[in-house]
């Protein structure tokens, strides 16, 4: 009896070590993106001056837009709420929960990634493409580089709601969840600073 109980008492610290060591490796991934993003924000800042004659300048593309774009930014941050939610859901066990606050996450991004996608189709339909200049190139590059972490994270929410639903609140998919929460939480934080220095500086 004393075997079996020292046993289980081994495989629960495994677990518990297991899952240390993947928040662990997940936050580290997390560092090396922000050094990514930190790239990209300086290549913007000083690429952002670069603009020839006759093309349209930050102000000028970004001015009449900036209501639809914070929209967007709300739309981002209202998400990151939703997933609190499943998150403390995720702590009751409620499967239900946690599957219906992930759905209303995915949805409010899948909005934000709809209107970024609108605002680069009007942008290269005025002509304004990643090609114009050089200041266009950086501002396509960044925004873009943020769109595809939050299609990302939308595809892994897919993934993840599948599993949770086959397999419950199990230690394997409440790990997953507490990295996805840092995944999305982490890309929201990105774009504050993006709509800050992209869009609201760039309007100033």
């Amino acid at each position: 009896m004393a075997d079996v109980l020292h046993h289980n008492q081994d495989h629960a610290e495994h677990h518990h070590d297991d899952s240390d060591i993947t928040i662990f490796g997940f936050w580290t991934y997390l560092m090396s993106d922000l050094i990514i993003f930190g790239t990209l924000f300086i290549a913007y800042a000083v690429l952002s001056s670069h603009i020839p004659l006759g093309t349209p300048s930050a102000k000028e593309l970004f001015g009449d837009s900036l209501g639809f774009v914070l929209t967007e930014t709300f739309a981002l941050l209202i998400s990151s709420v939703t997933f609190g939610f499943a998150v403390l859901a995720s702590y009751k066990k409620n499967v239900g929960q946690v599957l219906t606050w992930l759905a209303i996450t995915w949805l409010f991004g899948a909005a934000f990634i709809g209107m970024e996608l609108y605002e680069f189709s009007h942008l290269v339909h005025e002509g304004h493409g990643p090609t114009t200049s050089a200041f266009l190139s950086a501002f396509f590059t960044l925004v873009g580089t943020h769109g595809i972490h939050v299609t990302s994270g939308l595809v892994w929410m897919i993934v993840l709601m599948i599993q949770i639903k086959n397999n419950g609140l199990n230690t394997t998919t409440t790990r997953r969840l507490a990295c996805l929460s840092l995944f999305w939480h982490f890309l929201d934080i990105v774009w504050i600073c993006v709509f800050s220095v992209v869009y609201l500086m760039g309007v100033l």
